[in-house]
């Protein structure tokens, strides 16, 4: 199976690939080469979402899509907490290539409040969490509202991450199954 790359030129959205950097929960890089990829189907699904958000002045910015086999175990080693990470034995979606965590820019490129960052893992990140300003919540929910006009599904404890339905019907992936290597 062929992923597609996802780049600022081919989709226009920004790529912030969070694990590639020291800015994620691990405090240190995990993917040695950021780089962004989805099942073809999550591509479309994406491409729909960049242009309902775009039809209402926001912009696109991708924290992770595609994590190999090898970064979710290595995730997992770190925080094995089945409440924000998926156990690598059963699979991710974002391992299947059809989960995207993400974000919502407003017109001058700037990210939208959300009430936490992204990887929090607390109950602030969950969806419909009222502990947060309401601007954050209204952020919330336009995203939400975009991700799902465009076909995908959320998961309720992260207000970044969505996956297509029927996410694990797709295969689990690992590094050598790129062009060139993430890990």
């Amino acid at each position: 199976m062929t992923l597609v790359e996802i780049t600022p030129e081919t989709f226009d959205v920004t790529l912030d690939i969070a694990y590639a950097t020291d800015r994620n929960f691990t405090g240190r890089p995990v993917y040695a080469r950021a780089a962004c990829y989805l099942h073809g189907d999550a591509a479309e699904a994406l491409r729909r979402t960049v242009d309902l958000a775009h039809g209402i002045g926001l912009g696109v910015c991708i924290f992770d899509a595609f994590r190999p086999r090898e970064a979710q175990q290595a995730l997992w080693n770190h925080t094995p907490d089945p409440e924000f990470l998926a156990d690598p034995r059963r699979g991710s979606p974002h391992s299947r290539g059809v989960a995207v965590d993400l974000t919502l820019l407003d017109g001058d490129g700037v990210p939208l409040r959300m009430g936490t960052p992204f990887d929090a893992f607390t109950p602030r990140s969950h969806h419909g969490c009222t502990d947060i300003d309401a601007e954050a919540q209204r952020n919330r929910f336009v995203l939400l509202g975009l991700m799902t006009a465009a076909g995908w599904d959320f998961y309720r404890n992260e207000w970044w991450h969505y996956q297509l339905f029927e996410a694990r019907s797709y295969p689990l992936l690992g590094d050598n199954d790129l062009p060139e290597p993430m890990m």
